[in-house]
């Protein structure tokens, strides 16, 4: 199975929880003090957001799949497509360990393709300021791009 994942970067979490838990007629699945998810069915999306970013709005879409044969075949279909992907890479960003690759759309948008492997305590550097400087994180790049600003 496949799900499409959006993050998008809040400026308060509170009102954000607010208001995509009424979009959603759901609680989030993950609530941290900088950091929501919504793991939904209904419609198929894993849906983020945080305040970790230096920008608000759109952070960044991606693929969520179940196993790292899926994610590979999802790499595979874009390197015969010419688009340049990073490699896989196990990280551990967005409260959860992770493999993942980071790939850019036409206009530039970070695709982070990815499957989750289990929870985690720590958001990534768990350092909100120097996540913003370095990129950290899940500090996606794929070849001649910049590193994305944020992850998960």
């Amino acid at each position: 199975m496949k799900r499409l994942h959006v993050h998008l970067s809040v400026a308060d979490l509170d009102e954000g929880i607010e208001f995509y838990s009424q979009m959603f007629d759901a609680k989030p699945t993950k609530t941290k003090s900088d950091y929501a998810k919504w793991q939904l069915d209904d419609p198929m999306v894993n849906f983020a957001i945080s305040t970790r970013s230096s920008q608000i709005g759109l952070d960044h879409l991606g693929i969520q799949v179940d196993s790292e044969e899926d994610l590979q075949q999802l790499n595979t279909r874009l390197q015969k497509a010419d688009i340049e992907a990073g490699q896989l890479d196990g990280t551990t960003c967005c409260y959860a360990e992770s493999v993942k690759s980071w790939s850019f759309d036409p206009a530039g948008i970070p695709w982070e393709n990815f499957i989750t492997l289990q929870d985690a305590e720590i958001y990534g550097m768990d350092n909100p300021e120097e996540d913003k400087k370095m990129n950290a994180c899940c500090a996606g790049e794929a070849p001649g791009k910049q590193a994305v600003s944020s992850c998960c």
